[in-house]
């Protein structure tokens, strides 16, 4: 194994550098894992246009963390895994102490601990996440489909959520790579999916993958009526929102039948407010709630649902591209739309 690895370093806004470093060690109960594939990310895009993540990543920092690999080193102590095995791991493991994670929400977290470093040769793994949410890959399981495991798990957590069950009607709002994971989860739940998207192209894509209608249109106003026309005029069972957006999350709400549920799902910028009528609210007896991160429960179901093939990397990645292109990649995806994934492969 070389001393010295490249890696994608971010320090601040729209700067991610590629830099040699050394190959990290391994502590007791660590493992130092060889990338094969990283995944870029619609959350690693926001981080490098805003230079930073409140919680998952502080600059300067090595960056990137959906990734699978094969495991080079295993520290003292550590019986669960060896030197050859091929594995995924998720981007955090819960502590199992505090006050959430002993009600059964662990994505809550009061110690929830990130690992980044996905976009580099090499990347070790804390103790914590190595005991927790970190898994051996089925052999016939590509590294890049395993790559998907940690935004799947997100997309699970948020399915469970909300309730989806056979003969619901769901409406997804955004078909770009978590869109298009939450059709393929939402239909294998038995749902009629709706999705709603400004690009035809997107939308076609999601009818692709198992979407019974598609709406696309740049007008919200429209897009709410289409919606409404589809389910007889009553509105959508749920409606999840996927893009991150104020004014889309009032939308989901807008789509909604009497006694239906939004799923606030995409994250907006700090300090954004979003403005829901209240009499909407309280006599169409409606449910709104936000899912956030996932679970090592969720993290096993998505595995499961990849292993089952129910999702495949060649439905959400565009392109392969070099580590070297990282920074370039992250620029050309922080002002294009409609991208899919990008592989990087070290």
């Amino acid at each position: 194994m070389a001393e010295s690895m490249h890696a994608a370093v971010l320090y601040g806004r729209e700067d991610v550098r590629l830099e040699e470093m050394n190959v990290p060690g391994v502590a007791e109960g660590e493992i130092l894992v060889r990338v094969r594939v990283a995944l870029t990310c619609g959350t690693d895009v926001k981080v490098f246009r805003r230079g930073y993540h409140a919680r998952m990543i502080k600059p300067p920092s090595t960056f990137g963390h959906e990734f699978a690999g094969e495991v080079i080193e295993v520290g003292r102590g550590v019986t669960k895994f060896r030197a050859g095995d091929r594995v995924v791991a998720s981007n955090s493991a819960p502590c199992d102490v505090c006050f959430y994670c002993l009600r059964g929400q662990a994505n809550l977290c009061e110690d929830l601990l990130f690992n980044n470093g996905a976009y580099a040769e090499y990347l070790r793994l804390p103790r914590r996440i190595v005991e927790r949410n970190t898994y051996r890959l089925p052999a016939h399981v590509s590294f890049a489909d395993a790559a998907l495991m940690e935004p799947l798990a997100c997309v699970v957590h948020g399915i469970n959520e909300t309730g989806v069950k056979r003969g619901d009607t769901v409406t997804i709002i955004g078909p770009g790579p978590i869109g298009l994971m939450l059709v393929r989860i939402a239909k294998q739940r038995g749902a009629k999916v709706i999705m709603v998207g400004r690009r035809k192209a997107q939308v076609d894509r999601a009818l692709l993958l198992g979407a019974d209608h598609g709406v696309f249109s740049d007008d919200t106003e429209q897009a709410i009526e289409h919606v409404r026309a589809l389910t007889d005029g009553r509105g959508t069972d749920i409606a999840i929102e996927a893009v991150g957006k104020p004014e889309l999350w009032a939308a989901a709400v807008r789509m909604l039948r009497r006694g239906g549920k939004a799923n606030f799902f995409g994250g907006c910028p700090n300090g954004a407010e979003v403005k829901l009528p209240t009499e909407l609210l309280h006599y169409s007896s409606l449910s709104c709630l936000a899912s956030f991160h996932h679970t090592p429960q969720s993290n096993l179901e998505a595995l499961a649902a990849i292993a089952a093939g129910q999702i495949k990397a060649s439905d959400l990645i565009s392109n392969e591209e070099p580590l070297s292109s990282v920074p370039a990649v992250l620029a050309r995806l922080a002002h294009q739309n409609g991208v899919l994934k990008t592989a990087i492969i070290p």
